[in-house]
């Protein structure tokens, strides 16, 4: 008994056992030899019930005068008072969560060799996510970030830049094209292409030096007959739209930029100022730097080939691109070398310069499941999308024998280049012209408790770069149906964000280098060393259309 509790408590079951073998042991005896001796006499039996009882009168005497008499025996163990809870004592899930909201901010991390990471840190690699000074108390519209630049999109719509692609003096994030109601932007290997609210598209040099010496555009003037000369370079993309049409989302590659309006039309445009897009990726079959028509490099082109679809959605890897219609199928041109477009690599013809429709159905039983994309996302030489699947009814089977018909599962592929581990799905590939299911982020359900039914979580959103990707999940934030009264009642967590790839450069906030094949969680960017070391807190995305703020 002079030994640790945890011992105590290992060695309690055995010495439990030991004495009913003990007080069994005669018993078991005796019973096997009744046949062959004869019965004990009842004084056998009350002299031995009287030693038993003396003998506990004798134990509990000495126990009672050694423990202290009558006091040690009638006094309770004391109650431990609990201190009263600290809302700053809280778990660190908690606390994050009420400082990303009163405080919202950015956090970056990976390469700083051009200071775009952190533009004032000397640092090379920045480890773990570290807040960015510049976009405190910010809720940005729209962040890119390339290894040599950065642009943003601030709460009031205008465009921000830093890094040695921009500036190799100044690395101070400086606002650039303003007063314009921008609402999101594309990077190229030289230029920006930015969307307005009101539709307008404006491409500028990613280089504050070309912005200042390029041609400068006219600007109207609140003053009748009296145009104004904008203060930097840039270019309007215009596409040949109809009467109320409008473009309502950008998508961008290295050298090319997809424009998606209002109606579901697409059109394509080059974005680089020193290469013509030559693999297809315009998705207008023939067409070349020799082919082109007269006029602008960056005449926008019409993809023709979508027209009798709908598009909802568009993406842009580095050199190929992908168009999703209404009623959830996938279009791919462009460069196919890696197998990113889904199909078949043949070495003769590396890439497809008309679009063509991406089969999903050969991945799952024709006559059992009915697939149907539900979103993609491209970038570098890969290419991932969801899938919604719905159980439905076979030939020859019974509605009755089938237990999950109607039944929606959600699924998530990829294709393209993974030696970085790139494609989530676990293993180390050069090329991948098959989609392989990223297991992570597929059959994952959770239970609503308002529909007081389990039902799927898809992908909220996904950004791939060119060797690392990171995907927001759509879960439940709120886990109680009771209405919150206030920021310290709040049962709503933040939205689950998963990164995977290659990690040469800490790019996956690990605080590690090495590559990690399948989506994983990292920790969330705790402020205090006390938090720090709990390490119980993970990294989630707050959206502004719940708490009008983010972290």
């Amino acid at each position: 008994m002079r030994r640790p509790a945890t011992h105590s408590v290992l060695a309690f079951r055995p010495l439990r056992n030991s004495a009913a073998q003990s007080l069994n042991a005669p018993w078991s005896r005796f019973a096997s030899s009744q046949s062959q001796k004869p019965r004990p006499s009842s004084h056998w039996i009350r002299n031995s019930l009287g030693f038993a009882v003396t003998g506990t009168a004798v134990f509990l005497g000495y126990s009672y005068m050694a423990d202290g008499g009558m006091e040690a025996w009638m006094s309770r163990p004391e109650v431990t008072k609990r201190e009263p809870v600290d809302a700053n004592d809280l778990q660190a899930q908690f606390i994050q969560e009420k400082r990303s909201l009163k405080s919202p901010g950015v956090y970056t991390w990976g390469s700083n060799v051009y200071r775009v990471v952190d533009p004032g840190s000397k640092d090379t690699d920045i480890k773990t996510p570290r807040r960015f000074k510049y976009f405190d108390g910010q809720v940005l519209r729209d962040l890119k970030i390339e290894e040599k630049c950065g642009a943003a999109i601030t709460e009031n719509g205008d465009l921000v830049q830093w890094g040695k692609a921009f500036s190799e003096s100044d690395f101070k994030p400086t606002a650039t094209l303003t007063g314009k109601n921008l609402i999101s932007l594309a990077l190229s290997e030289s230029r920006i292409i930015a969307l307005s609210s009101d539709g307008t598209v404006y491409s500028l040099p990613i280089s504050k030096t070309a912005q200042s010496t390029g041609p400068k555009s006219t600007e109207s003037s609140w003053v009748p007959f009296w145009p104004n000369q904008s203060n930097l370079s840039y270019r309007v993309l215009n596409p040949s739209l109809k009467l109320g049409e409008k473009v309502t989302t950008i998508s961008g590659g290295l050298e090319h930029v997809l424009l998606l309006t209002s109606s579901g039309r697409v059109f394509s445009a080059a974005s680089s100022t020193e290469n013509y897009p030559s693999l297809g990726q315009l998705g207008v079959e023939g067409l070349t730097w020799s082919t082109r028509p007269k006029g602008p490099a960056d005449t926008c082109h019409e993809v023709t080939a979508l027209a009798g679809s709908k598009i909802v959605q568009i993406a842009c890897g580095d050199y190929h691109s992908l168009a999703l219609s209404k009623d959830g199928r996938m279009f791919g041109f462009g460069d196919n070398s890696f197998g990113q477009l889904g199909v078949d690599f043949e070495p003769e013809r590396p890439f497809k310069d008309a679009p063509f429709l991406m089969k999903v159905q050969k991945l799952y039983s024709r006559n059992l499941y009915l697939p149907k994309i539900t979103s993609i996302a491209a970038g570098g030489a890969n290419t991932f999308f969801s899938v919604d699947v719905k159980r439905i009814l076979g030939y020859e089977e019974e509605a009755a024998n089938v237990h999950d018909l109607g039944k929606i599962t959600t699924d998530t592929w990829s294709c393209g280049r993974g030696i970085w581990g790139t494609l989530g799905n676990g293993r180390w590939v050069h090329l991948q012209d098959s989609p392989t299911k990223v297991k992570a982020l597929s059959g994952v359900s959770e239970y609503d408790e308002k529909a007081k039914q389990m039902t799927p979580i898809r992908i909220r959103a996904m950004s791939v770069g060119t060797t690392h990707v990171s995907a927001i999940l759509d879960n439940k934030t709120n886990v109680s149906k009771a209405t919150k009264d206030s920021l310290d009642q709040s049962k709503d967590w933040g939205y689950d964000v998963l990164f995977w790839g290659g990690n040469e450069h800490f790019q996956l906030g690990t605080g590690k280098r090495s590559n990690q094949s399948k989506p994983t969680y990292i920790n969330a960017p705790l402020k205090t060393r006390k938090l720090r070391a709990k390490r119980d807190c993970r990294s989630c995305l707050v959206t502004r259309a719940r708490s009008g703020s983010a972290m």
